[in-house]
């Protein structure tokens, strides 16, 4: 819904276009709502409909597989792509997470919570020093 208005307001969805107070406002508005549903959808999947953290979390990355092979493979516009993939990054997360973190008795694989946010934090820090350095996320045409 927010990406829609956005779109109609703005006439892009482009993260490379987000310039203006009103676009960052948009950006923030969808990723509040991606966080919130994706965070449900994993939950639903893993827990409700008792597929299991490891399924959901198979599940999950084979859709952004596809949604890979669909930009990359068919050339499908590369915007709808982005935020196909961005909003099954949260569900994707949320059961890596749950897998990590939660009791084996539970379905995970019980490392607990301060291990899992731990792990996360880490890879965090490593890949953000690695894009800093190289640079290898600066498009060059916006330099």
């Amino acid at each position: 819904m927010p990406n829609r208005i956005c779109y109609r307001t703005e006439r892009t969805l482009s993260i490379h276009t987000i310039f203006t107070r009103r676009r960052e406002s948009f950006y923030w508005l969808a990723i509040l709502f991606t966080f919130a549903l994706g965070t449900a959808a994993g939950d639903l999947l893993a827990e409700r409909l008792s597929l299991g953290y490891g399924v959901s979390l198979l599940l999950f990355g084979g859709l952004i597989v596809l949604v890979c092979m669909a930009r990359f493979g068919f050339r499908i516009d590369p915007v709808a792509c982005f935020w196909a993939a961005y909003v099954l990054t949260r569900p994707f997360g949320a059961s890596l997470g749950d897998l990590l973190s939660q009791p084996r008795d539970a379905g995970g694989l019980g490392l607990g919570t301060t291990a899992t946010s731990g792990m996360f934090l880490a890879s965090i820090v490593v890949l953000v020093a690695y894009l800093t350095f190289t640079k290898t996320d600066v498009d060059a045409e916006l330099t």
